[in-house]
Order: structure tokens, then sequence, then C-alpha cells
């Protein structure tokens, strides 16, 4: 015959089997956002824009830099186009052009 034990290790607690009465805290959700919606909207929300590798060498082999105030200037730009539900866009700024993906926060043109 099989005999089980169980060895329990000091500073160790078993989760109980029975119904726990407790509920877990969540923060609400809007209503009609789903749970990809909301994870995408936080993520957008801590990254700032990122350059596809295309765009990058592009960048790079023009010798194009750009100051944090640029890279804040085109993150409020997909923000404004992001509000108004665009996906993609032709974003203008000084003297050149950037087409953004406004969903994933990526630029593939410069």
């Amino acid at each position: 015959m099989n005999d089980i034990r169980m060895k329990i290790q000091p500073g160790f607690n078993p989760i109980p089997s029975g119904p726990n009465n407790e509920k877990p805290v969540s923060k609400p959700v809007p209503a009609g956002k789903g749970f990809g919606d909301v994870l995408a909207h936080q993520l957008r929300q801590k990254e700032g824009i990122v350059f596809s590798k295309h765009a990058a060498e592009r960048l790079q082999q023009r010798n194009i830099r750009l100051s944090p105030q640029e890279l804040s200037r085109l993150d409020k730009g997909l923000d404004r186009a992001a509000q108004k539900g665009i996906r993609e866009t032709l974003i203008m700024m000084d003297n050149r052009a950037f087409i953004a993906s406004v969903q994933n926060k990526t630029a593939c043109g410069g």
C-alpha cells in the first residue's frame, strides 16, 4: 500500500483547500475594453516611440540624430493619433517625415 506523507518545512504555510471568503482586489476595467486593449494601452504608456530595425538603419545611414525633445514630439504625435482612433500615420516634423504604427508605437520609416 502506498503511504503518502507530507513533510512541512518551517515557515511554510499550506494553502487551505476550503472555500475562501476573501475576494481578490482588482482595478475596475472601463466598459467595452477587453484585456488585450487594456494591456496594449498600459504598454504604450510605459514606452516611448521605438524605431524598426530598417528605420533605425536608415536614420544612421543618413546621420540623423533625434534629440529627446524631438522623440517626445513624435511620441505626442502618436498619442494624438491614438486619441483619434488612427492606426497608422504620417508624422511630419520640421524637415523630416515619419511613418508610424500607432498601435505599437513603432516608426517604420524616417
